[in-house]
């Protein structure tokens, strides 16, 4: 993924005035609620709030900002990039969508589907 798509993901998901990634925007995005936010992450619920947890937080939410910000790349939109990430179910992985697979801990297997499609593997 290109640096600029990076930094402009940053920008969208970005805690307002700090250098972290914000909880609120991606459950916003992905119309879900921070509790299951935190469960999809793998990070207590009350993490999400405390101000000593943001770098966890951080590390935790990066993974699914990168998918939602490739996804949104190739899909014209992160509207449709989230619709496309908790309903879409991935070739190969037995019905299980992107949104399942991040919650299983395999977003780097989401992030390789996701190179594939774009290199035109599964075109």
């Amino acid at each position: 993924m290109s640096m600029m798509a990076l930094e402009s993901s940053a920008q969208k998901f970005g805690e307002g005035g700090t250098p972290f990634l914000s909880a609120r925007r991606v459950a916003d995005l992905l119309g879900v609620t921070m509790t299951e936010l935190a469960s999809l992450i793998g990070v207590a619920r009350n993490t999400l709030a405390a101000k000593g947890g943001a770098r966890k937080v951080d590390a935790a939410l990066s993974p699914v900002v990168r998918v939602l910000a490739m996804a949104g790349e190739m899909a014209g939109g992160e509207e449709r990039a989230a619709i496309w990430f908790k309903h879409q179910p991935i070739p190969g992985w037995a019905g299980k969508t992107a949104y399942d697979l991040v919650r299983d801990g395999k977003a780097d297997k989401v992030l390789a589907y996701l190179e594939a499609v774009r290199s035109g593997v599964y075109a």
